[in-house]
């Protein structure tokens, strides 16, 4: 017994509404994959700069600027089961963010390079030189990494000779994720809407977590709480 069209189009009419419940959802699952990635990602940096901290008495990379030394994603290197390949870092998976939206973008992250005179000072500036971790007087609510902003103003780091590999730090308002600001040096640099509404971010005790955009603030980025 054949199907009439009028059962034919009912059946169709039910496979899109399907479709179009579980799309979204089937979206959101994705979203949420990749994020986690990404977290496992900044753990496994993290581990490398722990190892980092431990095979030098405890200090760990800071900002860079001008061109002087190495960034912390140089640094890390002898600590990751990844190497770059001829000095070419998209070998490094480790430094990606599967959400970025330029996938030659190879780091997808940037360094807490923010020194302060005191508690009260909120402008700051660029740290270049390493920080012992006992100068953080709470590890588990001070950034060390968090997710990269995208845009033209922000630089596509293949190799650590790139233009730009300086501007992986983050040491200035502007570099917040809620900066309008679309300047080159400073201008927003962590991402405001990479996972969700805001960022994974790893902290100097080494626990990774999501931070809303409105929440990443300036005290979080202090080593003196």
């Amino acid at each position: 017994m054949g199907f009439t069209l009028i059962e034919l189009l009912v059946v169709i009419a039910i496979i899109a509404l399907l479709m179009g419940i579980l799309m979204p959802a089937l979206q959101r699952a994705r979203k949420q994959a990749k994020g986690v990635i990404c977290q496992s990602n900044l753990r496994q940096v993290g581990l490398g700069a722990n190892f980092y901290s431990e095979e030098y008495d405890q200090f760990i990379p800071r900002g860079l600027a001008g061109g002087t030394g190495k960034a912390w994603f140089q640094l890390f290197m002898p600590f990751l089961a990844q190497k770059p390949l001829n000095n070419d870092y998209r070998t490094v998976d480790i430094y990606r963010c599967s959400t970025y939206p330029d996938k030659e973008q190879t780091v997808c992250y940037v360094v807490n390079g923010w020194d302060f005179k005191n508690r009260n000072d909120m402008t700051g500036s660029e740290i270049l030189k390493p920080t012992k971790l006992g100068d953080c007087t709470n590890r588990a609510a001070t950034i060390y990494l968090a997710d990269n902003e995208d845009g033209p103003w922000r630089h596509i780091v293949k190799k650590a000779t790139d233009e730009g590999n300086n501007r992986c730090d983050v040491w200035t308002p502007g570099h917040l994720p809620s900066s309008d600001s679309q300047d080159v040096t400073t201008g927003r640099r962590i991402a405001r809407a990479r996972h969700r509404k805001g960022s994974n971010c790893l902290f100097l005790d080494w626990h990774v977590d999501w931070l809303a955009a409105e929440d990443i603030t300036i005290d979080l980025w202090r080593f003196q709480k």
